[in-house]
């Protein structure tokens, strides 16, 4: 048996199915994703008291809108693989940037696109796909492929949405990827949004627990982001409607992650992983505000079921079916602990292995290089400090400065932020943005035992490959070796064979629970 044969199986299956099932009848639903750029739940069905999103909050009442919604990595190929994979980074080997070289273990692994195409449906991508190879995905149709981080053409996503919507009545799989809410945060783009905010109209995430002038300037800009993020969506949901084919679509919007800010994006902190998510489906779904815990791994068993499709074997996620009727609540325990990972970005620069997971009450977060320096924390600050420096302002952003005269809880979160210890656990019912480490707290120590015994149950049956210390080794070596994006285009990754070489075949994966 070959080290990929798990996966293999899985796309003998679905190939399998293809001659049984043909999904090319015009009543099979069609598939409109939507997905935006580095914003957490800074959207106003989410409560959220400065964005404006009208048509996304609108699209929210129109379908389940999820209130727990998590990505496994907060980082853009990694969510991205995983939800067209519907398998953990560490399961899938997307778990750093394209742009530096990270790719799949194996192009077989089954993915949306292409068991839709197998069973007769047409499939489109607008905007970037971002994992690598990417003649894994068979798209039918693609346009914008760049990241489009100058938001040039933003009209065109709707036009070239417009062309394929109506290219036939085939059913049909669309991926459309906008930019925003990335930086640059741009405040405004051919007059959109029409009415910027200003720094006197917001006041930062509290999740970063940090405020100044010059602050408030990116993180209005931010904002902004994402109202121009909702017109463009307003735009494309009135394509869908005009095509005549709104009524069998199901339409799913999502974050692919955090605000690229203070403890949100590369981190496992909430503010990287929690993203906002809803599905609209006329007739399937009752409109409602769903409590449980869902993951964006839960998106591609759910589309497979939602077309009458054989779910892939030895998916971790769950069909988000049992929710849409608009009675679920925490109560059913569709989910009761949610894990999330987190290994690099872009190599050297951001490289911090770690591990979380959490209850409806608790979350835990494991580091795999305990008390070492984290890189991402300086890269982090330059980055926003080069951000607000290209901007015409009478404010400096200085975050030492900001950091120094925090309360001592803050600037405490922020030294095991850039030196984690091996365990940090926070009680979420009443530190929700992860502030207070319980972790050596007697009062703690057997939800923290529980939470431990829990990861490791998962890091097991998922068959991570850094359990291995040897493998976390050679893993952190290689990824040191690798300082620029220079050198990673001349690098060719070896994990993919280190990873597995001395093991079997990884076990069967169950699903979560």
């Amino acid at each position: 048996m070959t080290k990929f044969n798990y996966l293999r199986c899985s796309l003998l299956t679905v190939l399998t199915l293809t001659c049984l099932h043909d999904s090319s009848d015009a009543s099979s639903p069609n598939v409109l994703l939507i997905v935006s750029e580095d914003n957490g739940q800074e959207i106003g069905c989410y409560g959220d008291p400065f964005a404006q999103t009208p048509n996304i909050d609108r699209l929210a009442s129109d379908g389940v809108c999820f209130l727990n919604a998590y990505v496994p990595q907060s980082g853009c190929s990694q969510s991205r693989a995983s939800y067209l994979t519907g398998l953990y980074p560490h399961q899938h080997g997307q778990f750093g940037l394209a742009t530096w070289g990270f790719r799949l273990y194996d192009e077989h692994t089954p993915n949306l696109p292409r068991i839709l195409k197998d069973v007769g449906y047409r499939t489109g991508i607008i905007g970037k796909l971002h994992v690598n190879p990417a003649h894994a995905f068979p798209f039918d149709f693609q346009e914008i492929t760049s990241a489009n981080f100058q938001r040039n053409n933003l009209p065109d996503y709707a036009l070239h949405a417009k062309t394929f919507i109506n290219a036939d009545d085939k059913p049909f799989f669309l991926s459309i990827n906008y930019p925003d809410a990335h930086d640059p945060w741009i405040r405004q783009i051919n007059g959109i949004p029409k009415h910027p905010l200003d720094a006197d109209d917001i006041v930062p995430m509290p999740y970063m627990g940090v405020d100044s002038p010059a602050l408030r300037e990116l993180v209005a800009d931010y904002y902004n982001c994402i109202s121009r993020l909702d017109t463009l969506i307003g735009e494309l949901l009135e394509v869908l409607e005009e095509s005549g084919k709104a009524e069998n679509t199901i339409v799913i919007y999502l974050g692919d992650h955090g605000a690229d800010m203070l403890r949100g994006k590369r981190t496992c902190y909430e503010g990287g992983l929690r993203i906002p998510m809803m599905i609209r489906w006329p007739g399937n779904i009752e409109p409602s505000r769903s409590m449980e815990f869902v993951s964006t791994i839960d998106l591609m068993p759910t589309i497979l079921e939602a077309i009458n499709h054989e779910i892939v074997d030895n998916l971790p996620g769950k069909p988000l079916q049992p929710l849409f009727d608009g009675k679920s609540n925490m109560s059913s325990s569709f989910r009761d602990y949610f894990f999330a990972e987190y290994h690099t970005h872009a190599a050297a620069p951001n490289y911090f292995p770690q591990r979380s997971v959490r209850n409806e009450d608790y979350k835990l977060i494991l580091s795999l290089l305990p008390n070492t320096e984290h890189p991402d924390y300086l890269d982090t600050i330059r980055k926003l400090h080069g951000d607000h420096e290209g901007r015409n302002s009478d404010h400096v952003l200085n975050i030492p400065e900001l950091l120094a005269s925090s309360p001592p809880i803050v600037r405490h979160a922020y030294e095991l932020m850039r030196r984690p210890p091996e365990v940090q656990l926070y009680d979420l019912r009443k530190d929700p943005y992860e502030f207070n480490n319980l972790s050596e707290s007697l009062d703690h120590q057997n939800i923290k035992a529980e939470l431990l015994a829990h990861l490791h149950q998962w890091r097991v049956a998922t068959s991570d490959p850094l359990l291995k210390p040897s493998i976390l080794r050679q893993l952190t070596k290689e990824v040191q070796s690798i300082r620029s994006k220079s050198l990673a285009r001349k690098h060719t990754w070896q994990y993919p064979r280190y990873f597995f070489e001395s093991e079997a075949t990884p076990p069967a994966v169950p699903q979560d629970k």
